[in-house]
């Protein structure tokens, strides 16, 4: 069974609250910096995260937890042939289309939902995100939507620096802001965005620091494993 969403609450804030004491014990132990652990530390939670709600998004749904997996295989995106008529000088062209075995670029997300052995939906897990990282994110998900063109395109972040309402989870329809629908029209991917954090995210308000830590509530989990299942409804 997956875990239950009250688990997964009780988890974060256990686990957030108590990042910067370890994080500062293990510097001062010379074992690694400070800021690397409290990166590596809140990527690997958000990862877990998604990957938690969807196996309770999949269970609810009554999709065999066996046809369900998270193995993360790399995508290879292939060179375009039309690009070889733009290349000069044709030598080089012609090298190319002599080794186009080799041309391609290795591309993952943070976390692949695969069902019945079948890469079904990326999600991108960030501690948050702002509309610069935003920018790379879109550019990724066009790319495999080359070679994937029915995937499921998610950005999970636990806090929204996209400015507009993304940081307002829990209401029943969220607007945005102007800055991330221009980037999104500019791009043929329909992009999820789940945020689990109430509040704009700043910069010098940290939530691993206890003044600023800010409580993960149930209502916000419950609404992103509803949003997972309508994107997951059809493959179960």
């Amino acid at each position: 069974m997956p875990k239950s969403i009250a688990e997964i609450r009780n988890a974060y804030n256990l686990l957030v609250g108590g990042i910067d004491e370890r994080a500062h014990t293990e510097n001062d132990e010379g074992n690694r910096s400070y800021g690397g652990i409290i990166r590596s530390a809140k990527g690997i939670l958000v990862e877990s995260i998604a990957k938690n709600l969807v196996e309770i998004a999949w269970d609810e749904l009554e999709g065999n937890p066996n046809r369900l997996s998270f193995f993360k295989e790399t995508i290879r995106i292939p060179l375009k042939i039309e690009y070889l008529k733009r290349v000069r000088p044709v030598e080089v062209a012609d090298y190319i289309k002599a080794h186009i075995e080799q041309y391609f670029y290795g591309l993952r997300t943070d976390v692949h939902v695969n069902v019945d052995g079948r890469f079904i939906m990326g999600i991108e897990c960030k501690a948050y995100t702002e509309n610069a990282m935003l920018k790379r994110i879109l550019v990724d998900f066009s790319l495999l939507k080359q070679v994937v063109p029915n995937l499921r395109c998610v950005l999970f972040q636990l806090e929204s620096q996209l400015t507009g309402d993304y940081c307002e989870p829990l209401k029943p329809v969220i607007y945005g802001s102007p800055s991330t629908h221009t980037l999104l029209s500019y791009f043929d991917v329909d992009l999820n965005i789940i945020t689990l954090l109430e509040g704009e995210r700043k910069v010098d308000e940290p939530i691993h620091k206890q003044p600023f830590f800010k409580e993960m509530t149930e209502p916000a989990l419950r609404k992103a494993v509803n949003t997972l299942k309508d994107l997951l409804r059809e493959f179960a």
